[in-house]
This record gives C-alpha cells, structure tokens and sequence, in this order.
C-alpha cells in the first residue's frame, strides 16, 4: 500500500510517536513525503542515528522528494541508484531521495516526482548554511522531466510535488511567489500536458482538497492518505 503525507521538517515525533498510525505497515508498504522531509539536513551525527533508528525499527519503505528546506549537499553525497524505474538517492536501505522528473512503478501505479521550491523564509537562513541554490530546479532537470514524461506518453498514475501549480495556489488564497514563477509555470504545464488521477503536494502547510477537470488535488501537512 501506498501511504502519502506532507512536510515533516525533521520532527522525529512523527515516526516515534506512530502520529501517522504506521504501526501495522509492513516491509509491503511505501510511505511518500511530499517535500520538507529533513532528516538529512545538518548532517551530524543526531540525525545519522535517527536515520539508523528507521532503518532498523521502520519495515516499510520511506520516500521523499526534496523540498525547499533540505541539505541539497548533504542528500546528494548519498548513492544514486535506479530503483522500480527511475533515479534516487539511497539514504538508507529503506529511505530513499526521489529525484526530480523522475516517473516510479510502485504499488503497480506509475508516480511522477518534482520536488524543489523557493525558500520564502530566505531572509532569515544562510546560502550554504541553512538554505541551498538547489531548492529550485535547473534546466536539466526540466528538459529531464520533459523527456521522460514524453517516454511515458504523458500519462502517469500520481503525482508527488512539493509545491503546487498556480492555478492552484491563487485556490488556496495566495499569490505564487514571483521568485519561483519557473517552477510553478511548469507545474502548471504539467498540469495541463500530463493526464494524471491524483496530485499531492506539500509546502503551504496545510490539509485541503481541491478538485478540478484535470484531477484532484490534495494538499498535505499531517495527513496521511492512503492510495487506493
């Protein structure tokens, strides 16, 4: 089974305090987090053992794309390997980076991931330090996602993203930042090119569900939704 939340921005109480009711999942499950996972950012030893605590106490498979808020550095020093069809980051034998443009067989459903947005809170980090230049994509990764999306005749089962479209964003009451205009431009490419069921997305913090004739679109915090 498929299981997908939002943001956890490193809060370890998530997954020691079964906040996401993952007590009864097994090695057969698939947990995906939609950007902000943060486990890997100031890359010490605190967060090396919680890593080792998942990967030992956790059965099941944990995911994420990148958000904003990640050691870019950091996640990408880890192995990059193919995994069901597309490229990651091995962080753990059960925690894995799934790179951007990338489309997965999992569960039997094809997931598209593109991570990446604007650090609204730039003002207050660190270029280096505490924020990175690679929160938003590059023209590879945009030419990449074109490509495979092509190879995969534009047609994908979900899609995992950390921020969101602007159409839907402006649905959410907020203005698309004018420094990610890029990203969400081609979200909403995406949106209109790619026929697609589901699309979750992270970021704005909070739980909502829009719907509209491309799909339907949930925004995740600490919900967790289970793919059917």
């Amino acid at each position: 089974m498929i299981y997908i939340t939002g943001d956890t921005h490193g809060d370890r109480a998530r997954f020691v305090e079964n906040n996401m009711g993952d007590n009864e999942w097994t090695s057969d499950d698939y947990l995906i987090v939609c950007g902000d996972f943060t486990y890997v950012f100031r890359n010490n030893d605190s967060e090396k053992e919680f890593l080792d605590y998942l990967e030992k106490e956790k059965p099941y498979t944990i995911c994420f794309c990148d958000g904003n808020h990640e050691n870019f550095p950091a996640i990408f020093s880890y192995p990059e390997e193919e995994w069901n069809g597309g490229r990651i980051h091995r962080i753990r034998k059960n925690i894995f980076h799934l790179m951007r443009g990338q489309i997965f067989e999992i569960e039997g459903k094809k997931v598209f991931t593109f991570g990446g947005a604007y650090s609204m809170d730039r003002y207050k980090r660190k270029l280096g330090i505490s924020y990175w230049n690679e929160e938003l994509p590059s023209d590879t990764e945009y030419k990449e996602t074109v490509k495979n999306l092509k190879e995969h005749d534009n047609k994908v089962d979900i899609i995992i993203t950390h921020t969101a479209p602007r159409e839907i964003i402006r649905r959410m009451g907020y203005y698309p930042d004018v420094h990610d205009m890029e990203l969400t431009g081609f979200l909403e490419w995406i949106m209109y090119e790619v026929n697609f069921q589901n699309w979750y997305f992270g970021h704005w913090h909070t739980d909502d569900v829009f719907n509209n004739k491309r799909g339907m679109f949930t925004a995740v915090l600490f919900n967790v939704h289970k793919v059917e």
